[in-house]
């Protein structure tokens, strides 16, 4: 482990923070404002999609310019773009317009920079000289634990200094990732792919990045399931986990024990991940942890007479066997990939896991208005049951056992 390591994990961390408390901000801010669920959901709708779509189009952009310099870009910029929101609604000139473009910008900012930094994976394991699952599983520590700490931040925050304001936190947030990325992870004179090295036209080096990915039977696998689970996860923590709570008596503050219940297990299980991760079988750990914490929770919360206890065991159990899923997962993408598309199939990889998100409410809700909670939460966890399950009959899944030499390449310049 090194100061690029150890600042690069704590950047991620930091960042994560100030985006959790804008996942509650922003909502609250249209909520108290408008009073509109519609413009609610165009909001979301404003973020996700320059989100995905910049994700996509800015791989070849980080592999020819350099992660690190894309990255620290995005950064700054987003300093400006969300600080601008608290700093027009005390002026009282923040028109929904002017609100929903920063939102546009700041999520189209957000996905290349995402982007750059989980690319940069490769290069920070080679240069550390610790396997891939230990980087892997200490970031899934990171982002679950900020998510939790994040998610409580934004809640106190929204009532003492208001919605807009909350969005400062975010916007310092950014600026001082930006800070410990500099510190952290060594200028280059150089990006890793000079633009005079490698005169590929940016077009042909998207298409190149499709076909590496399309070209992977593994990968292609990973990204189908990821993007599936991940649409169903938020119909579950959107729309059902919320309508269970109203529908048992739980009401607010079983919602918020459920979430931070099952981050918290899910941060302790990615710790132990990345201490014996790359010990484990990993297709054997896929499916038994995707048993254990998928259908499982879905069935315990589809009978609103369930005490809460029962559920949140469950929790604690299904949340720990989630920890151990991206470690293993993100390890094996970053191996597949060769370091000079790392940028572009990465971005792509990533954004088609977040294509389906936008969605997952919409389904949810279909669901309980025409069937009820108990049909609607059955019919997602069989659902998960099948997508996550679809690997035991593949044997190409078994690839994933594969690792490459214990001693790690040597670290490309992260640029």
């Amino acid at each position: 482990m090194n100061r690029s390591l150890y600042g690069w994990l704590a950047a991620e961390g930091v960042s994560l923070v100030g985006t959790r408390v804008s996942m509650v901000a922003l909502p609250f801010y249209v909520l108290t404002t408008t009073g509109s669920p519609e413009k609610t959901g165009l909001v979301a709708l404003a973020e996700m999609l320059p989100l995905v779509v910049l994700k996509v189009l800015g791989g070849p952009v980080i592999d020819r310019v350099g992660t690190r310099r894309v990255a620290l870009f995005c950064d700054w910029s987003s300093v400006l773009v969300v600080g601008a929101i608290p700093l027009l609604y005390e002026a009282d000139a923040l028109s929904f317009p002017a609100f929903l473009g920063l939102v546009a910008v700041a999520g189209g900012l957000r996905g290349p920079g995402d982007a750059a930094k989980h690319a940069m994976t490769p290069t920070l394991a080679a240069t550390a000289g610790v396997p891939m699952e230990r980087v892997t599983g200490l970031s899934s520590t990171v982002e679950r634990t900020a998510s939790m700490l994040g998610a409580a931040l934004a809640g106190g925050l929204v009532a003492l200094v208001g919605p807009a304001n909350a969005l400062i936190v975010d916007a310092l947030s950014f600026g001082v990732s930006a800070l410990l990325l500099t510190w952290a992870i060594p200028a280059r004179t150089r990006p890793v792919v000079a633009e005079d090295a490698d005169p590929t036209p940016y077009v042909e080096q998207l298409r190149e990045g499709w076909r590496f990915l399309r070209g992977d039977p593994v990968l292609v696998g990973i990204t189908v399931m990821v993007a599936l689970t991940n649409l169903l996860d938020l119909a579950w923590a959107a729309v059902l986990v919320p309508v269970w709570a109203i529908e048992s008596g739980g009401g607010a503050a079983a919602v918020g024990a459920l979430f931070a219940t099952f981050a918290g297990a899910s941060a302790i299980g990615s710790l132990v991940a990345a201490g014996y991760g790359d010990r484990l079988p990993r297709y054997a750990t896929y499916l038994v942890c995707f048993l254990i914490t998928g259908l499982p929770r879905f069935v315990v919360m589809a009978f609103e007479a369930t005490p809460l206890w029962v559920v949140l065991s469950f929790c604690v159990v299904g949340g720990f066997a989630s920890g151990f899923l991206n470690p293993i997962l993100g390890a094996v993408i970053y191996e597949r990939v060769p370091d000079h598309l790392m940028g572009r199939v990465s971005s792509l990889s990533t954004a088609c896991c977040f294509a389906l998100m936008p969605l997952g409410g919409l389904v949810g809700g279909l669901l309980i208005g025409s069937f009820g909670l108990t049909v609607a939460m059955l019919s997602c966890g069989v659902a998960y049951f099948v997508v996550t399950m679809f690997p035991a009959l593949d044997p190409r899944w078994r690839e994933i056992d594969r690792r490459p030499e214990s001693t790690p390449k040597a670290a490309a310049p992260v640029g």
